[in-house]
């Protein structure tokens, strides 16, 4: 294990450390979910590099590879300050950020998501339309690198490939309209574009999109840990919740 690289990292959370320190944690492509004291994190001066959602160069240096180390880093993007006029584009970040932070383990690589947020930021700039539907399939992805992937290529009952509406909460597998129609109240339905990310989506379906994965990362990703999903995922699906309008039940 090396005790000093330098990459490029997406800040995922910052916490206040000693006198104007902080501890931030960064994800990695090579390095995985990696935290560093910054000195001076917290200070004026630096308190808008470490906000979560911005994309870094960051250094980390260790006297030994197993310690804290110190993290330092120049700006990038600064996909969070670009948010702050947008509710909903800073609470897909806050969210997506959020999710890294608690589901990733320590210093493991996982490119696949590291990558698939870095699209999700940039998708963030065009707006949250936008970044709505790739964070939906990043947090598949997530459960796939994490072993937990669902299957919406076939139906569990008949096999079949098409007319995939559900999924079972049980296995994580599609299920068929006709195949889930007699236990349509317990499955999850299943928006077209999470199957296939060239279908246009709107607010029903990003909503349904996130319930899926929501359910798998609650059951598996942070249930096995004994934790809740965290705040800011939960706050995203009630601001998509309410923009649906009052017929649309939790």
């Amino acid at each position: 294990m090396s005790n000093e690289w330098e990459a490029p990292a997406i800040v995922l959370a910052t916490r206040p450390h000693g006198e104007g320190g902080a501890v931030v944690t960064v994800l990695t492509e090579a390095h995985g979910r990696h935290a560093g004291l910054a000195k001076g994190g917290a200070s004026r001066a630096q308190a808008a590099l470490w906000q979560p959602g911005n994309l870094v160069e960051a250094r980390w240096v260790a006297r030994l590879a197993d310690q804290l180390g110190s993290l330092s880093g120049e700006m990038v993007h600064a996909a969070a300050s670009l948010a702050l006029d947008d509710p909903l584009a800073l609470s897909v970040l806050t969210a997506a950020c959020a999710v890294a932070e608690g589901a990733l383990p320590e210093r493991e690589a996982h490119p696949g998501c590291f990558h698939g947020l870095v699209g999700v930021i940039a998708a963030l700039a065009r707006g949250p339309e936008h970044a709505l539907p790739r964070l939906v399939h990043w947090e598949a992805v997530l459960l796939a690198e994490l072993g937990y992937g669902l299957d919406l290529t076939r139906c569990a009952a008949t096999g079949a490939t098409d007319n995939l509406i559900y999924v079972s909460p049980k296995s994580g597998r599609a299920v068929s309209a006709e195949a889930g129609a007699p236990y349509a109240d317990r499955l999850l339905p299943l928006p077209a574009f999470l199957r296939d990310a060239t279908q246009p989506s709107d607010v029903q379906e990003w909503l349904a999109g996130l319930r899926v994965t929501g359910f798998f990362l609650t059951r598996d990703a942070f249930g096995l840990q004994h934790r809740p999903l965290p705040p800011a995922r939960e706050a995203l699906q009630d601001r998509l919740t309410l923009m649906t309008g009052p017929s649309d039940g939790r």
